[in-house]
């Protein structure tokens, strides 16, 4: 267990799940994860009692990942050879076990016991495994060996060079979008048509088998796009997306922002767990405070995580100016900044230079004026899933290519315009292959400041009544 990081942790939980079901075994073998990796693990095998008319004993087999207990282990049922996989909501055709259990995995309030708890009561609901005659057994014994293989680890010599062979061919760009909901599947569409990626994965955490969209991007199968639920899928992306938002019964907007926080708390360590070099993109909402959370929870340097923030009401806002209003001079130093939503800023990275005070004067009324007018219209547009993929797109496809452009992105603003809290507002900012390369500087004007100063303030107080 010496690679484990909370080695005393894990050993004192499976000292409990030995004293609950002591026909446990326990074992230390290796894992190999979807894109070829490998690596020690401890699991262990044994058998859960399920009452379904009568009672039956249900071979599983689980992996404790060495990020435990802040990622939820890897769960598979181990049938034997006259036994067949019943695919259902909680598992699929190669014995995987899914559970809202294992999506809503926050320590220390999930253990392995309560996993277990649960993964029994979904049994007695839908019986994961039926009896096989024996011909059936004898064409079982094909697939159960590719499950063996799966989740014993592969000693396939010829296997194990095939797999190191494609994973280090070229430079690899890969993106993962995690959450299967209209922005993700929106994400995912704009991702692949900007071509930026190699490879693009669709995490879907929702509960069950796959359905709606994500049924559809199955069928219409695109090149180079992966869906999966399992978040060693994520590995090695060089940009992770995320879209989630809690769907749950939350009364107040601070209880919907919670249950967001605690959604993250069971995605985050796992995603840092599989690509720690990557940049965490948020789109989820509001994005100021889940930047924030992700930013917490992953305890990557501020650089790395980043939310779209103001980047398509820049690009629209922009966009309006010259095409619209005629005013191409201005577009290019023209920025929306601060918070996401109503208290959103116009701003100005530079000021053309004049002969006097009084054209100085003249020139900044004009502008004012215009960019009055391009508020007005940008009032209207509304940001729907694909409006918000396209903005996606746009910045990963900087971060992947490192354009060294200047995107207007959530960051944390501490230290910038007299903010001296830990908090997240849209900012003009160089984006390339690490995230955030540098601040571009905002022109002076007392009233943005006051502006960025009082959305700081109110994000703060929410961020200090969450639960982190």
């Amino acid at each position: 267990l010496f690679q484990y990081k909370f080695r005393d942790l894990t050993v004192e939980e499976l000292k409990n799940v030995n004293k609950t079901y002591p026909n446990f075994t326990f074992s230390m073998n290796t894992y190999t994860f979807k894109d070829g990796s490998q690596k020690d693990l401890l699991n262990f095998s044994g058998t859960v009692p399920v009452k379904y008319g009568k009672s039956y004993n249900i071979p599983i087999h689980l992996w404790i990942l060495d990020s435990h207990p802040f990622a939820p282990p890897i769960c598979f049922l181990k049938p034997t050879v006259n036994m067949g996989i019943s695919v259902g909501k909680h598992v699929d055709a190669r014995g995987r076990i899914y559970l809202p259990y294992l999506q809503n995995w926050s320590h220390p309030k999930s253990t392995v016991i309560g996993l277990i708890k649960e993964m029994i009561a979904k049994f007695e609901e839908e019986l994961p495994l039926y009896s096989l005659s024996s011909s059936d057994a004898a064409r079982q014994s094909e697939l159960l060996s590719y499950i063996a293989k799966i989740t014993e680890g592969e000693t396939d010599m010829k296997s194990k060079s095939k797999i190191g062979g494609d994973k280090n061919e070229g430079c690899f760009n890969k993106i993962t979008v995690v959450g299967a909901g209209d922005l993700g599947i929106a994400c995912v569409l704009a991702v692949a048509a900007k071509g930026a990626a190699d490879k693009v994965v669709l995490l879907d955490l929702s509960e069950g088998a796959a359905k709606g969209g994500t049924m559809d991007l199955e069928i219409f199968a695109l090149p180079n796009v992966e869906i999966s639920k399992d978040f060693s899928a994520s590995a090695d992306s060089k940009v992770v997306v995320l879209t989630v938002n809690s769907l749950g019964n939350a009364q107040t907007y601070l209880d919907v922002i919670q249950s967001n926080v605690d959604l993250f708390r069971g995605i985050i360590p796992a995603i840092s767990h599989y690509s720690q070099n990557t940049v965490l993109l948020v789109a989820s909402h509001p994005v100021e405070v889940m930047t924030y959370a992700s930013w917490k929870l992953s305890a990557f340097p501020k650089s790395r995580v980043i939310g779209v923030g103001a980047n398509l009401d820049t690009e629209r806002f922009q966009y309006i100016l010259t095409n619209l209003l005629k005013a191409q001079v201005l577009a290019k130093d023209a920025w929306i900044i601060g918070e996401q939503g109503e208290d959103k800023v116009p701003s100005w990275t530079s000021c053309n230079l004049v002969a006097n005070q009084m054209e100085a004067m003249t020139a900044c009324n004009s502008r004012e004026k215009v960019a009055n007018r391009a508020m007005e219209v940008l009032k209207g547009k509304s940001q729907r899933s694909w409006s918000v993929g396209l903005s996606v797109a746009d910045l990963t496809d900087s971060i992947l290519k490192d354009k060294r452009k200047v995107h207007s992105v959530s960051t944390l603003a501490k230290g910038c315009c007299s903010i001296n809290s830990e908090v997240f507002l849209s900012l003009p900012c160089v984006l390339g292959t690490n995230g955030v390369i540098e601040m571009v500087k905002l022109e002076e004007d007392p009233l943005v400041q006051e502006k960025l100063q009082s959305s700081a303030g109110s994000i703060h107080d929410l961020q200090q009544q969450l639960q982190l």
